[in-house]
């Protein structure tokens, strides 16, 4: 009687699963831009599902998907190894969603997430640069 319950069970859950997996990719299908600054998530976060990663100083880390989308998580407080760190983990703490209440695991350190948005990539070193000098134009006007 579990077992015949649990199949059902499970065979209930297998297409929501799947449903929440393909969501994003049937937006973008449909020809909508993506929309910048919404909360989101990663589903299933691993080696297959995030792409790459760049640290945003101390402050908080890009994230790349596994269909070249990015997204930007913001740190609840500094996160100072990240800079430094070669690889960094992540802790869902079984939900199996990377979003606002997973932590990033950077060299030991634990850096819980206060908001997982949708973002554009992160800056290269010339806009940062470009961005640097127009601020300090700006300051001294």
């Amino acid at each position: 009687m579990k077992q015949k319950l649990a199949l059902s069970l499970a065979a209930l859950l297998l297409p929501l699963s799947a449903a929440a997996a393909i969501e994003p990719a049937a937006q973008e299908s449909a020809g909508e831009p993506r929309a910048l600054g919404v909360e989101s998530s990663i589903v299933f976060p691993s080696d297959s599902s995030i792409r790459n990663w760049k640290a945003d100083r101390d402050r908080g880390i890009w994230i790349e998907g596994r269909r070249g989308e990015w997204f930007y998580g913001a740190f609840a407080g500094v996160c100072r190894d990240l800079d430094f760190a070669n690889a960094i983990g992540v802790d869902v703490r079984g939900s199996a969603r990377l979003d606002r209440f997973a932590t990033i695991l950077a060299r030991g350190e634990r850096c819980p997430l206060t908001s997982f948005v949708t973002s554009a990539p992160p800056p290269s070193k010339k806009d940062r640069k470009a961005a640097k000098e127009a601020a300090k134009a700006a300051a001294e006007n």
